[in-house]
């Protein structure tokens, strides 16, 4: 029997490898997944990618890219119609120019005061279905939405009262500084790596920015120790998450059920990460005092709130069938 010289055979077995890698790399799919946020949630992304790739064996991958990585958040809703990015989580407060609804969607002073409550209104009561429309008229399919965790105020001095903030600085954006001017709360805004500084030096003396995890971050409660729940929107935020169109339709079904499966997961770990955080600190008690705003001034910040929901129901006939929604459990809720 004629042998085949061990070059050749090294040769052949080199090519076969070769043709068979570029095979299983032929049937891997491989999902662009760009989040906003930074370092602090590697660890929940990990468990995602590792989850799509075990599911799918391999044959579905996810590429994780952190916030500004690719594109700018404020950009996600275009990066993902177009496809240079396939997935997108981010807040629709970045894009309300592009899609009307976003500033609604993402929560408006007094929308809500727990997830129990802003679910109820996303999934029972029509505005996912409603938020659902816009996102598709731009081409993108609205895959899901995560929940933040607590928004409230920071200050350098205790606040019992919407009284005690007139004499204070308070740091805060959009809609929820224009509701704070309508008691003539002074307002101004800092990005979030000046707050340090703007505590520290009496530029600011207070923030609405996050909950006792996002101040914790910060360093913040070296130069700030009143925490003040203020029972206005709870969670502060709701994150979006939107496929690319054709993405969506490439899949098979069970990779959709995959992809979904655990990128609703990553939401739901991370509002866990966020709860379970805020948690920790509120109960140690030690990192910041606590205190809640009386009950009436929260609901006078929601009457306040009432023009800055008026114009985003004068914008489209969506965005009125939307507050019409927010009013109607506010009022359920005794809140308005």
């Amino acid at each position: 029997m004629k042998l085949m010289p061990p070059l050749r055979v090294a040769i052949l077995t080199s090519v076969a490898s070769l043709v068979l890698s570029s095979a299983v790399a032929a049937d891997t799919t491989r999902i662009r997944f760009h989040t906003f946020y930074g370092t602090e949630m590697d660890e929940i992304a990990d468990k995602m990618r590792d989850t799509v790739k075990e599911a799918s064996n391999g044959e579905l991958r996810i590429q994780y890219f952190r916030g500004g990585e690719l594109v700018d958040s404020d950009q996600f809703v275009d990066a993902v119609g177009r496809g240079s990015i396939d997935v997108g989580y981010g807040v629709g407060s970045y894009w309300p120019g592009q899609v009307g609804i976003g500033n609604i969607e993402a929560g408006l002073p007094g929308a809500w005061t727990s997830v129990e409550e802003a679910r109820q209104i996303f999934e029972e009561r029509g505005l996912g279905a409603l938020t659902e429309e816009a996102y598709a008229e731009k081409g993108v399919k609205l895959l899901g939405h995560g929940y933040g965790s607590n928004y409230d105020l920071l200050t350098k001095e205790p606040v019992t009262s919407l009284e005690d903030l007139q004499s204070m600085k308070i740091r805060a954006t959009g809609q929820m500084a224009r509701v704070l001017q309508a008691f003539d709360i002074p307002t101004v805004f800092l990005p979030a790596e000046e707050l340090y500084v703007g505590l520290s030096t009496g530029v600011i003396d207070g923030a609405i920015y996050g909950g006792p995890v996002e101040y914790e971050q910060l360093k913040l409660n070296e130069v700030a120790e009143h925490y003040t729940f203020m029972n206005l929107l709870n969670p502060g935020w709701t994150e979006t998450i939107i496929v690319n169109e054709s993405t969506w339709e490439e899949l098979s079904d069970e990779h959709r059920s995959i992809l979904e499966d655990a990128v609703k997961q990553y939401a739901a770990d991370i509002h866990a990460w966020l709860e379970e955080g805020n948690q920790e600190i509120i109960q140690e008690g030690e990192m910041f005092e606590f205190a809640t705003l009386p009950e009436e001034d929260s609901k006078r910040l929601t009457e306040a709130a009432q023009v800055v929901w008026q114009e985003e129901a004068d914008k489209s006939e969506r965005n009125a069938r939307a507050i019409e929604i927010l009013v109607e459990n506010a009022k359920a809720q005794g809140r308005l």
